[in-house]
């Protein structure tokens, strides 16, 4: 198996794993339903590959995961990023004041089931950790109280840290923090 950058020619493949797995990141909660997962149209895919980063693993040039990152901007119209920047600006990482300009937002990330458990998650993260450092410092996601196996391997394997804990529409989130260097 192998990472890259994600390719404009990726991402009709891309949107349609998004669209087919887009309730994985919910864990128990999409047995509930009234929860959607986040969904990327082909607008946002193109821009994540222009102006932020997706790595993909594959295999015989199968995308079997992927997980995205990019800048504050191409995720502030959302009301729960929007949340999560005013909640930034009431947390630290040790001594670092955590801002939209030395963070960008990590996630979602998604590896196919067959694949999982296997290091495909450590090889995304670390990969995408050295295409980010050279831009941010840290990077930021939001995990879903109730999403046990997700926030398992964030903290276990991305060593990824609680910076917070917030309720944002009913439903309660753990504030998350990777340093990349």
């Amino acid at each position: 198996m192998k990472t890259r950058l994600a390719l404009s020619g990726d991402v009709e493949e891309l949107e349609k794993l998004e669209r087919l797995y887009q309730n994985d990141e919910l864990g128990d909660a999409s047995q509930a339903g009234g929860f959607d997962g986040q969904v990327f149209g082909s607008k946002d895919l193109r821009n994540l590959i222009e102006k932020g980063w997706i790595v993909v693993a594959e295999e015989k040039q199968v995308i079997l995961g992927y997980v995205i990152a990019g800048p504050w901007p191409l995720f502030e119209t959302g009301p729960v990023y929007r949340h999560i920047l005013a909640r930034l600006q009431r947390v630290e990482f040790g001594s670092a004041k955590l801002t939209k300009t030395n963070s960008c937002q990590y996630g979602p990330i998604w590896i196919h089931p067959e694949y999982r458990g296997q290091g495909t998650f450590e090889l995304l993260v670390s990969t995408l950790k050295e295409h980010v450092r050279a831009k941010y410092p840290f990077m930021i996601t939001f995990i879903a109280e109730d999403n046990m196996i997700s926030f398992s391997a964030h903290t276990n394997k991305a060593s990824m840290q609680v910076l917070d804990f917030f309720t944002f529409d009913d439903r309660d989130y753990y504030l998350l923090v990777l340093p990349t260097q």
